[in-house]
């Protein structure tokens, strides 16, 4: 378990991991640790922002020895270990080692939305909840075990379509119908309520501010995907980094706005080197 928080950072990180601070094709984030070491020695925390599960964060941030706050199912949740801030956030509940703050309904009730979808659109879609572990794992890439991590799901189910983009657009038209806020992610649709990643970045800066009566806390958010428009927009500091399959994400802001040339990992660690004289003489 992580120590209580004795000052507040100046700075912190909020990073997607597929295709950004992990690399696309392999899930290694090797080129990336030198960074990742600096930020660690300058103490400013890094915070996983993904649409990876509760299930799937733990076991990367044991690898990249992370023990802070996550976000996770594309903003629908905030994982907060136990001891990290001085008081339990309002509307946060216990789950075993961490502190939940939920902004969607739980999965249960976007599965029934897609049995219902599923008699207008046979065949053209297949969510996690109708494929077995094996069919996730040849989807994503993972081993077996990794896959059943990415299927323990709280609040979002995510979709691989499966038929046309004009088919798909009249299946996102009727998702939102039925009160959706689909996302499209590298590999997949994720069908959830209108939650992302920004609007949980940005709960969780001011949580921490307020907690230590603070006013300046910077934010550097680095994606590579259209479900981190949001973040990179509400972000201090946003980073676009290259994807192997994906064009860079459109954004409306030109300000404090990086584009790496490296892709994945790569690039994160080099937009981390170069924001990294600014973040040191924010934090000391």
């Amino acid at each position: 378990m992580p120590s209580q928080i004795k000052d507040l950072p100046k700075a912190m990180v909020f990073t997607d991991l597929d295709g950004t601070l992990l690399d696309h094709h392999t899930y290694s984030f090797e080129a990336a640790l030198p960074a990742i070491d600096k930020l660690h020695r300058e103490h400013v925390p890094i915070v996983p922002t993904t649409s990876k599960t509760v299930s799937e964060v733990k076991q990367i941030m044991s690898r990249i020895s992370l023990d802070g706050p996550f976000i996770f199912e594309n903003g629908a949740g905030i994982a907060i270990p136990l001891g990290y801030l001085p008081r339990m956030p309002d509307g946060c509940e216990h789950d075993n080692d961490f502190l939940i703050k939920s902004f969607a309904p739980p999965r249960q009730q976007w599965q029934g939305v897609l049995l219902e979808l599923s008699k207008t659109f046979k065949n053209e879609f297949v969510s996690f909840s109708d494929m077995t572990i094996t069919r996730i794992a040849e989807l994503t890439g993972l081993n077996e075990k990794d896959a059943e991590l990415a299927a323990d799901r709280k609040f979002g189910e995510p979709v691989k379509w499966l038929s046309t983009e004009a088919r798909r657009n009249e299946f996102l038209s009727m998702l939102k119908d039925k009160g959706a806020e689909p996302l499209i992610g590298g590999r997949f649709l994720h069908v959830s309520s209108a939650c992302n990643k920004g609007m949980a970045m940005q709960w969780l800066v001011r949580e921490i501010a307020q907690q230590f009566h603070q006013t300046t806390l910077l934010s550097i958010a680095l994606g590579d995907g259209n479900n981190d428009v949001d973040m990179l927009e509400l972000a201090d500091i946003a980073v676009r980094i290259p994807s192997p399959v994906n064009p860079r994400p459109q954004l409306k802001r030109s300000d404090n706005l990086l584009d790496p040339k490296g892709i994945g990992p790569i690039g994160w660690a080099e937009a981390i080197d170069s924001i990294l004289p600014m973040l040191t003489k924010k934090v000391n």
